[in-house]
């Protein structure tokens, strides 16, 4: 089934020159001139290259990006956004050698293009599961069925009970002072089943790596990927008499929209969406794509290593400013805990090699960075879902993302395996992936959070792992029951690579 076999999710990039938010410390958008630190002008500098967008990573604080801006402009790069808070800026350039000549210069600890292909239009990537749209006949039977303190459709929503959420609700629906960023593709606010919750002081556009304040420009445009949307219903649906109910309907949901019109996540959107979600209060960030155009992405490359580093940097400030990142763990089967994993995707914005990746060096960005809380997907019988990837050590908790019906049938009334959210226009469909699998946990850390509204970021997540039900490895996994396992598990009943503490609990994070 397409919508199963891809991963999670996945421009027209917006004019370069936006006007900056002064609230977050960014530098205006301008094309230095002086001359670089620790490297000798050269006579030419060459601009007649690919237009390509590039991270340079300094050390030190302002000073320092201060001087390196200068040698950015001297090697013939525009910085279209200085992050002086984590020392990241990115930039625009059409010289070929740029990345090898910023990397010599004095207080750059590393520099690297964040693509592989020109920033222009390009072939629409696969931006993760299809929507199966929700049927009529299907929304009439549920809300027949549905009990007065439910919202009609929710007796479709098999993964709430799957992780105590209704029980949970008569107790509490989480803090409006609250808010969960969806990092993803846009969030349609427009939706009834959203707009009561929708935080827009939290959201943005960061697709071109500076973030764009203007009304609405953090939802989906006519013809993109309605996958943000989903993810933030599964957070944050408000019980509101129609529709469906979020995890934690009752805390708020923003929207930083950083896949581009082609359904890339570029490093410097993501950067932005970090840095954006750490300077405006967010509590929680779900983060349910891997960053393009590497699946994993190898410190030991110049390029790619910058990335890693741009990105580690940018996750760990939102955690300094309080949020718990949690991350999809993805949806190729890949045991992360491996040392060798064959990579046949990337890059995936121009032409792909076959390479075999270590991920302990290469790690799957964002899900493998650090404190990002990495989750896998269940079906509806409680088992690792059919595509997920997995990893002892690598997975912290796993939580519902649904699965076919052929491997994981769930009790009625549902009626699909797959996990039914909102879609934008006001509409409801099904989809599964470790994409829906993330919000679900997002969705129990801002009810541990709303139950705990001074806890830091490390004592949200270790409650959110005590409060998990543990569940043991089990029989061999043969999930198509062909005879032959296709995966292995590994480690005990509270920490193994299928289920890592186990299935968050969002019935203990109301209680506890």
């Amino acid at each position: 089934m397409a919508h199963l076999a891809s991963r999670r999710t996945r421009a027209l990039a917006a004019p370069v020159g936006l006007a900056l938010t002064a609230s977050l410390g960014f530098l205006p958008t301008a094309t230095a001139t002086a001359a670089p630190t620790g490297e000798p002008a050269t006579a030419t500098v060459r601009t007649d290259g690919p237009k390509l967008s590039y991270v340079v990573n300094t050390r030190g604080g302002r000073g320092t990006v201060k001087q390196v801006e200068k040698a950015i402009g001297r090697a013939g790069g525009t910085v279209v956004v200085a992050y002086e808070q984590i020392g990241v800026i990115v930039v625009h350039s059409q010289n070929p050698a740029f990345g090898e000549t910023m990397r010599r210069v004095r207080g750059v600890e590393s520099a690297g293009a964040t693509r592989t292909n020109p920033i222009v239009p390009q072939a629409t990537k696969d931006v993760g599961a299809i929507a199966q749209p929700l049927t009529a006949a299907q929304a009439a039977a549920a809300a027949a069925q549905a009990k007065a303190d439910e919202d009609p459709l929710e007796p479709l929503q098999w993964s709430l009970p799957a992780i105590k959420a209704d029980r949970a609700h008569e107790k509490s629906l989480g803090s409006k002072r609250v808010t969960v960023a969806v990092i993803d593709t846009g969030v349609d606010d427009t939706h009834p089943d959203l707009a009561p919750n929708f935080d827009r002081r939290a959201s943005v556009n960061c697709v071109t790596g500076a973030p764009d304040t203007t009304p609405g420009s953090w939802r989906p445009a006519a013809g993109e990927s309605d996958h943000g949307t989903h993810v933030a219903g599964t957070i944050a649906a408000a019980k509101n008499g129609a529709g469906v109910t979020g995890v934690a309907p009752g805390v708020k949901v923003s929207g930083i929209k950083v896949s581009n019109p082609d359904g890339f996540f570029y490093t410097e959107a993501v950067v932005c969406g970090f840095l954006w979600a750490a300077e405006h209060g967010v509590d929680v960030t779900n983060n349910s794509y891997y960053t393009d155009p590497w699946l994993f992405a190898c410190k030991n490359d110049p390029d790619q290593g910058a990335l890693v580093d741009a990105l580690t940097r940018a996750a760990r400030y939102a955690e300094r400013r309080g949020a718990v990142n949690v991350a999809a763990a993805g949806n190729s089967r890949h045991d992360l805990a491996s040392d060798a994993i064959k990579d046949s995707t990337s890059p995936n914005d121009s032409e792909t090699v076959t390479r075999t990746v270590d991920p302990s060096l290469c790690p799957d960005i964002p899900t493998m960075l650090p404190g990002v809380v990495t989750v896998s997907a269940t079906g509806a019988k409680g088992l690792k879902s059919s595509y997920s990837n997995y990893g002892k050590g690598v997975i912290d908790v796993s939580a519902p993302g649904g699965d076919s019906t052929v491997y994981q049938t769930p009790e009625a009334p549902a009626v699909s395996g797959l996990i039914l959210s909102t879609l934008p226009g006001g509409k409801f469909g099904y989809k599964a992936g470790t994409s829906m699998a993330s919000p679900h946990v997002a969705g129990v850390v801002a009810l541990i959070k709303s139950k705990h509204p001074y806890a830091s970021p490390a004592a949200v997540k270790a409650l959110l792992a005590l409060q998990a039900d543990a569940k043991a490895c089990g029989a061999p996994y043969d999930i198509d029951g062909d005879g032959t396992v296709d995966a292995v598990c590994e480690g005990g009943k509270h920490a193994n690579g299928f289920y890592g503490a186990g299935t968050v609990d969002a019935l203990d994070a109301v209680r506890w």
